[in-house]
């Protein structure tokens, strides 16, 4: 059955009913092998980044794979690496229903769902049963009710129990779904946060006897003042790279439709230009000092290069891959090279 085809079928449901049947067959798919006829993606060259070496520089964003429950059907689809999360300390049901909306008009997407996943220890065991053997970043965040000013806490013991089966660790500061989350990104708190997680880092480092890298998320509605701050304290810390960007909550172009003002973050389409300014910005203060992984809005091929030539070493989609399906990963692959 064709993406469209498959897609206008979903479509005719709740989202995130939608999005929970569709992991549960590509999964089911993988199992029975139907995943295993799948053409390969373009053959890229060979990147190193964050001293990883990538395959190919289409990632999987997180928020698609909260509960590192499908990471071996995804790598099957042609990505380059996958990033599974957000993952908190404790289990969480997130934020109430419906919490899930497409803007189909702009093809766009507004979630909410505040950190909804089954807590770390779950999600590691579902990674040890994986057997992915592609590159694997690991998202953590902070658990709802956990003060802010007890944050590091919940990163801290994310990092601890994640650190030896990640590739990297994101560190996710900049969702706008969890209150006061993005209090986190204001230079003194995060001064003190990346300060403590490089100890940590250079901690676990001599315990596994292995470097992670460290990437930290950043927000899409930063001023030019803000992402100054934020770029002298990435390097000043010794973070090994950016994800630019989370979803934005800005509604300046989709308040006329159908969704366009449900509360939370905003993917897709709408938040191409955005996302791709603050890599540009991003990469003029960093001076290559720091790689950046670009996600926002791709949704072809053009996209994709697009960032790359902003300054992302690689990139990650997520919106797009719900509109446009498997052949937007191959088209990326083949544009970038």
């Amino acid at each position: 059955m064709s993406h469209q085809l498959l897609r206008s079928l979903l479509f005719k449901f709740d989202a995130e009913f939608s999005h929970d049947l569709t992991l549960k067959a590509l999964s089911l798919s993988n199992k029975i092998g139907l995943l295993y006829f799948l053409k390969a993606p373009h053959h890229c060259k060979l990147r190193t980044v964050m001293g990883i070496p990538f395959l190919n520089p289409v990632g999987l964003a997180a928020g698609l794979d909260k509960n590192a429950s499908h990471i071996d059907a995804f790598g099957k689809l042609g990505f380059g690496f996958i990033e599974v999360g957000t993952i908190t300390p404790r289990p969480q049901i997130g934020n109430p229903k419906p919490r899930l909306f497409r803007l189909p008009e702009v093809e766009g997407i507004i979630n909410r769902f505040g950190f909804n996943n089954v807590g770390v220890d779950a999600a590691v065991e579902n990674i040890k049963l994986s057997k992915y053997k592609g590159a694997l970043g690991i998202n953590v965040g902070k658990n709802f009710d956990t003060p802010i000013g007890r944050a590091a806490e919940d990163y801290l013991l994310c990092m601890k129990k994640v650190y030896q089966y990640a590739n990297y660790i994101a560190i996710n500061i900049s969702s706008p779904n969890t209150n006061n989350l993005r209090d986190l990104q204001e230079i003194k708190a995060l001064n003190i946060l990346l300060a403590q997680l490089k100890e940590e880092q250079a901690r676990l480092s001599d315990y596994y006897q292995r470097y992670v890298p460290i990437a930290l998320k950043i927000a899409p509605d930063l001023t030019s003042k803000h992402l100054d701050a934020i770029s002298k304290s990435i390097i000043k810390n010794k973070i090994d790279g950016v994800i630019a960007t989370n979803t934005t909550v800005t509604r300046e172009s989709v308040g006329n439709f159908t969704n366009g003002n449900e509360i939370g973050g905003m993917s897709g389409r709408p938040l191409y230009k955005l996302s791709n300014l603050i890599i540009r910005k991003l990469y003029a203060r960093l001076q290559g000092e720091v790689p950046i992984i670009g996600v926002g809005g791709v949704f072809s091929g053009e996209d994709a290069l697009e960032k790359i030539n902003a300054g992302a070493e690689l990139i990650q989609i997520y919106s797009g891959f719900v509109y446009q399906g498997r052949k937007l990963v191959l088209e990326a692959c083949r544009s970038i090279g």
